[in-house]
């Protein structure tokens, strides 16, 4: 089968992590022990998360003329993923996310973003040819929103199908023209909330909120609930489990999910099949720490996924 094609405009960071007992209070210092330095980012951390689980990925994104961003850039690469469409800014550092990891695996998470929000819409705006071509865009909103709808209005001009993972949760990012361009959109439970106003607690909540977004012009919605599982809603709603792993760290999970959902779509899953492949990626990817370094190949997803 060829691989499928997908373009990823997105965010790339570096992470640094630190790993605890527990997460500090507000004010309160926790000695931590192990500590680590991995990239990540949404954008590129799906751009890899796809990569691995059988794409061929274009990645359009800004990382800083330092070393932190040179590095990111090579990691993309040996990933397989495009760097055609990175850029190095001269004025802003690569962004930067400080990580703290308790041991049952919740963490907390404050993000410099550096040269993310330089990303312009002239940028995605040069890789028309390959929109054109591809299977699906994924975008994230760790970048500008601007360039967030020209990416979005460009592949919906093209007839080329948008998944965008409405996070980090942004007041006023999707309009409900912008919504109404999507072919899937995933939401966790808050992101559900903020963008349809329906409260999410369980599945049933998850439905009446996709049912709204959907009700705004989105084709297809996810609403993904951490432990809970994920609920898949086109036409009909299709629940799915979320897997039982030993959780070491959940920071690379949603982007796992994101990668391997949009691979499937792309090569002609129907949408409960990608859910569940989608499901088990993300299952693997909270079993080892870091985002990237915590993303699953293929032959490893299709594994777990039939266990």
């Amino acid at each position: 089968m060829p691989r499928a094609k997908i373009i990823v405009v997105g965010s790339a960071n570096v992470d640094l992590y630190i790993q605890t007992e527990r997460l500090p209070g507000p004010g309160e210092t926790v000695l931590g022990g192990g500590f680590q330095m991995s990239p990540g980012g949404k954008g590129a951390n799906q751009a890899v998360a796809a990569a691995r689980a059988g794409s061929q990925v274009y990645f359009i994104g800004n990382v800083g003329d330092d070393q932190f961003g040179r590095n990111t850039i090579n990691n993309l690469a040996k990933d397989g993923v495009a760097i055609d469409y990175v850029s190095l800014d001269r004025h802003e550092p690569t962004g930067i996310a400080m990580i703290i990891i308790e041991k049952g695996g919740q963490n907390m998470i404050a993000v410099a973003a550096g040269a993310n929000m330089t990303l312009s819409t002239s940028q995605v705006e040069k890789a028309r040819e390959d929109v054109r071509d591809a299977g699906f865009v994924l975008l994230q909103l760790e970048i500008p929103v601007p360039v967030v709808e020209c990416a979005v209005n460009m592949a919906w001009r093209e007839g080329v199908p948008v998944m965008l993972n409405a996070a980090p949760a942004r007041e006023g990012a999707l309009t409900k023209e912008i919504i109404s361009k999507l072919d899937t959109l995933i939401v966790n439970e808050f992101e559900a909330q903020l963008y349809s106003g329906v409260k999410v607690d369980n599945d049933v909540d998850a439905d009446k909120a996709a049912r709204a977004l959907q009700a705004m012009g989105a084709k297809r919605v996810v609403v993904t609930m951490g432990s809970k599982g994920a609920l898949a809603v086109a036409k009909d709603a299709v629940y799915v489990p979320a897997r039982r792993v030993e959780a070491v760290d959940t920071v690379g999970a949603g982007d796992a999910f994101c990668g391997a959902l949009v691979t499937a779509l792309a090569e002609g899953e129907d949408f409960a099949s990608a859910a569940k492949f989608a499901s088990a990626a993300a299952a693997l990817a909270c079993t080892k720490v870091g985002a990237q370094s915590s993303l699953p190949e293929r032959v490893d997803i299709e594994s777990f996924a039939r266990e």
